[in-house]
């Protein structure tokens, strides 16, 4: 009996480690396979849209295209020689098994570069190029940041960045970078065209990066201050299931207290909540702003890292 109770005690310490590391294999093989298939779109679109419409939106790709077209050497082997230098910084500030990962990324992407580069251009149009290109790599940059890796070059330097500066978002230090090589490209490809049609590639990478990374996060702050508070309260939260939080709050010029209302929603159900104070009270003061970023229950989990 004695015995039986000891090997019961022991199956139930090793079965959860067992299970989480189980876990954490499958978790790691997912995001193994989510980085090959982002490392293909990426290659893709400096492959068949942005190398061949001479366009360098920025990052090590665009350094590394500019010097393709000075050299005659292939992108994607310039690619990957060019963020050596930057993994062995990664390596020293985030340490080995982030760089695995981002090597993997590299590699893949340096291989599917030069592997697609002989299709040649997928669009004649250069403005279709630069939009295809920039949400093609955006889309497989988020991707990949979301596993926990990056593409290289100045990805990792932008992380960087982003452990120092948090409150500063990934799009907007991308774009930052790269305007110094859009300009730098219509030097030496000596097209002042190309060089903006690049500026826009720049904007839309940012622009869906940042909805890839953070989603449609924005949501609206509403704060109702109102005589029938405790109406618009109940049905905010029996009709419309949105935490609401009272606040203590006087008026200036009356000394009369009052209930304020806050409360945080998706944006799409902003209207419904100006609709019900609109019914209970025609009179009521209410203010309405943006948040960019929520964190809590039906939001985002404190505990995420800041991508």
């Amino acid at each position: 009996m004695e015995s039986n109770d000891i090997c019961e005690k022991k199956y139930a310490k090793v079965k959860p480690d067992a299970y989480e590391e189980k876990k954490t294999v499958k978790r790691r093989l997912t995001d193994y396979a989510a980085i090959t298939v982002a490392a293909m779109i990426y290659a893709a679109g400096v492959s068949l849209f942005i190398d061949p419409a001479n366009l360098a939106p920025g990052g090590l790709t665009g350094i590394a295209i500019i010097t393709s077209h000075l050299t005659g050497l292939e992108t994607g082997t310039l690619i990957f020689v060019l963020n050596v230098p930057i993994m062995l910084l990664g390596l020293w500030k985030f340490g080995l098994r982030f760089m695995v990962s981002t090597l993997y990324c590299v590699a893949l992407t340096s291989v599917f570069t030069n592997l697609l580069a002989p299709f040649g251009a997928a669009t004649d149009d250069i403005l279709l190029a630069a939009l295809a290109g920039g949400t093609l790599t955006a889309v497989s940059i988020g991707v990949v940041f979301k596993c926990g890796a990056t593409t290289g070059g100045t990805d990792i330097i932008i992380k960087l960045l982003r452990r120092r500066f948090p409150h500063l978002r990934t799009g907007a230090l991308f774009m930052l970078t790269d305007v110094c090589i859009v300009s730098i490209s219509a030097v030496v490809f000596k097209n002042l065209n190309a060089a903006l049609y690049a500026a826009i590639a720049v904007a839309v990478t940012s622009v869906v990066l940042d909805l890839v990374l953070y989603g449609k996060d924005s949501a609206k702050m509403i704060y109702i201050i109102s005589d029938r508070s405790e109406a618009i309260t109940t049905r905010i939260l029996e009709e419309l299931d949105i935490g609401v939080t009272y606040m203590n709050g006087v008026g200036a010029y009356s000394g009369k207290e009052k209930k304020v209302i806050f409360c945080v929603m998706r944006k799409a159900l902003a209207p419904r909540v100006e609709q019900v104070v609109k019914e209970e009270d025609p009179e009521a003061f209410m203010i309405i702003s943006s948040a960019a970023e929520i964190y809590g229950e039906g939001y985002k989990s404190y505990f995420s890292e800041r991508l």
